[in-house]
This record gives structure tokens, C-alpha cells and sequence, in this order.
């Protein structure tokens, strides 16, 4: 038997966290306290992560999460820690925390590891995108000089490299591009681990606890209501991902330009016919990313239709047809899971990060589809903010005060009014 059970396969419902049983990480704190140093709204990878940096520090620290941890965009990720290969024209600023996040991601999972003993089946193998056909030659080619204006250590190969490389891989690859740096992370391992982290730093995570509204008086927050009451804390940090631009939180005393960005994505079981992959493989139509047990997760679309969880047909055959025409051997591979989940996009694809106008409130949501790649850097200089009153700065172009100062064609981030209650 492999490392799962045989069963049926889950439509629309997401891979589980991990499949041993100690990586649950512990039971959740079923009640609130009533005083917190930091409360923290939403137990993605984000949350915790920040929650486990200022808990090491000493802070009081409560995590709410409507759901269980991860069950966000977290739990949805394919893990792509790929810097080079999701750089777009005009995001100098982005790669640079992105690069600088690349690097903190090994001793952050070293740290992680050794605190929890749970291995995030990080691997280093590197990052492969390829051309199919003439037609896309071109376009890689762009993104190849693109990668290279940048300083980034890509290699251009042609077809046969690309085949020697990957060699399952159809004749038809006429190019490729090798990320070496490019790595990816399991997360569905990375989320136990940051939940058992947290709590043993004696961080408190209260799951299934909705947080109805922020306590905001005088221009300040509070804390944060629940169905249980009022938590009281110093410093309320939003993330709580694509939800933070729902203003289910703060009514109109705050306008966050941060919207879902659906994406369905499948996981495939291999077997000893068909083989995996021994690199992260990338299409202009997928990505392919192989992990430990014999699985392979296609990610994923992009979708503009609000918080729509539906698992679409076209969808699933865009998947596995855009999967198909690289990878030859999925048309073997038995089906796991299809799911869907919804990326926190801001106005301009990069995170949000720091004060937002109203006093002890802080942001920390619209990583759009690298929050798992930036959820080491984020870490810590939301930490670094709240610690010592001073945005790090690496992440001074990501404040929300960008969107204050930007023309009215476009949504303003504003705090407005002085209750949201």
C-alpha cells in the first residue's frame, strides 16, 4: 500500500493536510481568550507564520480561523517557490522580496522541521518550462531574455536538452528553460507543521471561530468580535487572504483592494508504469509538480467569477489536456482529488503589507499566487513592523499606502469613518 488509502476520488474537495495522524499538530483551542498582545485573522500559511514569529518573541498571540488552518488558499497551493519562472514585465519590486524570500525558505524550513519534526518534502530538483510546438518558442524566448535582464541563473535548452533533462517528455518539447532555484514545498505538510509550531510556542489557534467584525473606536482597533465576544488586542493583523477585500470585517471603515482569483487544480496518482517527473515541469497551459508518495498535483486556472467553488468540466479538461500534451504518461495515472480554491489578488498581483490608517491594524494579504513562495519574508517583516514600529525596507513598496496615493481610476485603500461594529 502506498501512503495513502485506496477510495474514491474527491470532487471539489481538497487534498488532506497530511496523511499521518501526528502531523494534526495537536488540538485546536476551542475558546477565546479574553486579552491577546497580537490577534491574528485567518490561520492560513500566512497567519501562522507570523503568529509563530511573534510568538517566538514573546508575544501573546491568538490565531482565529473561520474554517480549520490552511483551508484557505493554502490548502488549495501547489507550493511553487518559483521566483524566476512567475517573473512578469514590470515587477522589479516584486522579485526583489520574492528573491529574498527564495533565500530565507531554506533555514525557514530547516527551523520548522527541527521545531516540529514534520518533513515539508522540500525539494531543490529545480524548475523546467517548456515550449510546445514553434508556436511557443517565442514567447519562452521573451521570457527567457526577460529572466536574463533580471540577473536570474535560468539556461536556455533546446528540445533534445530539455528531453535529456526530463525525459519523459513528448517529441514534441521544442525548448526549455531551467530555473535551478526554482524549489517547491508541500504545502499540505507546511501547514501542520506551522500549526504545531505555533502552538508550542504557546501561540492559541481557535478554528471554526468566525471573527465577526473588528472592535475600531477613535480611529483604532481594539480587537476583534466573535460569537464568544470581544477578544481585546493591541495589534489586529488581517490575513485572511482573498476574504479581506469582503469588508464582512470592517464595513466601510476600510477598503481593501484584494479580490479572489479562482483556480481549480487535480492531483494524480503515479504508478510503476508511468513514472513522475523528476523536476516542477511548467506549459503556457499548466503547471506539473511532483511530490512525495507517487503524486502529482496539475495547477492550475485562472479564473475571474468571485468566491464560485464549482469544479467545471472545462476546467478539468484544460488540466488534464494542457498535462496530456507535455506528459504523456498521466493518460495512466488514477485521479485522487479535484478542487478548487481562491488566490488573494490585489489591484496590482503583489502583497499587501503594514499599516493601513487605522492605528494597531495591519495587513498582510494579497500574495495573488505566490504566498507560499513569500511566506517567509512576509513573516518577518510583518513581525519586524510589529516589533519595532518599522516596515522593513524590502517591503516599503508593497504598504498599502500605495493604493492611497494612486489616481481615482483606481480602488483606493482608505480607512473611512471611525466604528465598524
Amino acid at each position: 500500500m502506498s501512503w495513502r488509502q485506496k477510495g474514491s476520488f474527491r470532487v471539489g474537495e481538497r487534498l488532506n493536510m497530511a496523511d499521518a495522524p501526528d502531523h494534526a499538530g495537536g488540538p485546536a483551542v476551542e475558546s477565546q481568550p479574553l486579552a491577546a498582545d497580537v490577534a491574528i485573522v485567518g490561520a492560513g500559511v500566512i497567519g501562522l507564520a507570523i503568529g509563530w514569529r511573534l510568538a517566538a518573541a514573546g508575544l501573546a498571540v491568538a490565531l482565529f480561523e473561520r474554517d480549520e488552518a490552511g483551508a484557505g488558499a493554502s490548502g488549495a497551493a501547489t507550493g511553487m517557490l518559483a521566483a524566476a519562472t512567475e517573473l512578469e514585465p514590470g515587477g522589479s519590486d516584486l522579485l526583489a522580496l520574492a528573491l529574498e524570500s527564495q533565500q530565507l525558505w531554506l533555514p525557514f524550513c530547516a527551523e520548522l522541521e527541527a521545531e516540529t519534526g514534520i518533513d515539508l518534502d522540500y525539494r531543490d530538483e529545480g524548475t523546467l518550462t517548456v515550449a510546445l510546438g514553434r508556436d511557443e518558442v517565442e514567447r519562452l524566448r521573451f521570457r527567457h531574455e526577460l529572466q536574463k535582464r533580471a540577473g536570474l541563473a535560468t539556461r536556455w535548452l533546446d528540445g533534445i536538452a530539455a528531453r535529456e533533462l526530463e525525459p519523459a517528455l513528448r517529441p514534441s518539447v521544442t525548448a526549455g528553460i531551467f530555473c535551478a532555484d526554482d524549489h517547491q514545498v508541500d504545502p499540505r505538510l507546511l501547514v501542520p507543521a506551522l500549526r504545531r509550531a505555533i502552538t508550542a510556542r504557546a501561540g492559541r489557534l481557535i478554528e471554526r471561530l468566525p471573527v465577526y467584525s473588528l472592535d475600531i473606536e477613535g480611529g483604532k482597533v481594539n480587537g476583534v468580535v466573535t460569537p464568544e465576544g470581544l477578544c481585546r488586542a493591541q495589534t489586529v493583523i488581517l490575513a485572511n487572504g482573498a476574504w479581506a477585500g469582503t469588508r464582512e470585517l470592517a464595513g466601510d471603515a476600510l477598503a481593501v483592494p484584494v479580490r479572489p482569483l479562482k483556480g481549480q487544480a487535480l492531483a494524480l496518482c503515479a504508478n510503476a508504469r508511468t513514472g513522475l517527473p523528476t523536476h516542477v515541469v511548467w506549459t503556457e497551459q499548466v503547471h506539473l509538480a511532483p511530490k512525495a508518495g507517487g503524486r502529482l498535483v496539475l495547477g492550475s486556472t485562472v479564473e475571474e467569477c468571485g468566491f464560485d467553488r464549482s469544479v467545471t468540466a472545462g476546467a478539468v479538461f484544460a488540466l488534464l489536456e494542457g498535462a496530456r500534451r507535455a506528459l504523456p504518461s498521466i493518460e495512466d495515472m488514477e485521479i485522487e482529488a479535484i478542487w478548487t480554491g481562491f488566490r488573494p489578488t490585489s489591484d496590482d498581483d503583489a502583497p499587501i503589507l503594514g499599516a493601513c490608517g487605522i492605528a494597531g491594524l495591519v495587513l498582510a494579504t494579497g500574495h495573488h499566487r505566490n504566498g507560499i513562495l513569500l511566506t517567509p519574508v512576509t513573516a518577518a517583516v510583518v513581525s519586524a513592523y510589529i516589533l519595532s514600529d518599522r516596515l522593513p525596507e524590502i517591503a516599503r513598496p508593497f504598504s498599502p499606502e500605495r493604493f492611497a496615493a494612486a489616481d481615482d481610476r483606481r480602488p483606493r485603500l482608505a480607512a473611512v469613518g471611525a466604528e465598524a461594529r
